[in-house]
């Protein structure tokens, strides 16, 4: 059974090692998730502990899919820095195991984030991904609205350069 965890800092660093070798699948598979290929698994154990002096802080959060103990999937939740975006949010870096995907996961973390968001007041949260990504089947089908696309916005794992599409989502206030 897959459990969802809001992770704290501590926890965060405890789990860097897992969230690595979730980050290097998912580059080596190809998604644009900010990184290019080849990846090296301790520069993205790296990567993940520095995130934990963002989440101590609370302008970021974090969350894991723990299925057995092992993580299946993440996502982050960015708050935006300045005093008149406190209302709003950025969705980074959903990413589920080429082996677990298909089975609702990332569509359920995004549930988890867009939950918390509501609750801590925030009502828009904005997040982009690679156009023509199954990525974008997720995010549309979990009610989000597209804005637009961006050519070569972003190198995918090759470093080629594609377009990248802005999606948005309202939330009811709490």
């Amino acid at each position: 059974m897959t459990e969802i965890v809001h992770v704290s800092a501590p926890e965060l660093v405890t789990y860097a090692d897992d969230l690595a070798g979730l980050l290097v699948e998912t580059v080596e598979e190809g998604s644009s998730v900010g990184f290019l290929a080849p990846l090296d698994r301790e520069a993205a154990a790296i990567w993940w502990r520095e995130r934990a002096a963002a989440v101590e802080a609370g302008s970021t959060g974090i969350w894991i899919a723990r299925e057995g103990g092992r993580v299946s999937g993440t996502i982050a939740l960015v708050r935006a820095p300045l005093p008149n975006a406190r209302h709003r949010a950025e969705v980074a870096k959903l990413m589920v195991r080429p082996s677990a995907r298909g089975q609702g996961l990332g569509r359920a973390l995004l549930a988890a984030v867009e939950a918390y968001a509501a609750t801590e007041g925030i009502t828009l949260l904005i997040l982009d991904t690679e156009s023509g990504s199954l990525a974008e089947q997720v995010y549309c089908g979990a009610g989000w609205t597209k804005v637009g696309s961006v050519p070569g916005y972003a190198a995918d794992p090759a470093g080629s350069l594609k377009p990248t599409t802005f999606y948005y989502k309202e939330l009811a206030a709490p």
